[in-house]
């Protein structure tokens, strides 16, 4: 019994919470859950990014593998970085407008 539990358990964590190769998916997200998860995401940088310092929030653009575009809500203190990183760690959740992330990290 302690076996299957400790297989559930290891399937669970590799399906739903390790890290994946590439870009992730907002498809893999349901907006009725407020779990906060991973996805890895590109900037797009050309959409610009805006501080609105009276509310607390950065928003910008980010893009996934499928080409999906999402408005990304985040702390004011998201790395300085960000614009010139390969890849970006997004910490979250999924609503129907936007993404609200908990916490923004830089992949060089």
């Amino acid at each position: 019994m302690p076996l299957l539990i400790i297989a559930v358990l290891s399937i669970i964590y590799s399906t739903y919470f390790s890290p994946k190769e590439g870009l992730g998916s907002f498809s893999d997200f349901d907006t009725n859950n407020s779990a906060n998860k991973d996805i890895k995401v590109m900037l797009l940088a050309e959409k610009g990014i805006s501080r609105d310092t009276q509310n607390g929030i950065t928003t910008f653009y980010v893009v996934d593998n499928k080409g999906n575009q999402e408005l990304v809500q985040a702390p004011l203190d998201i790395p300085g970085n960000i614009k010139s990183a390969q890849q970006l760690i997004l910490k979250g959740h999924l609503h129907p407008d936007h993404f609200h992330a908990v916490e923004v990290k830089a992949e060089q």
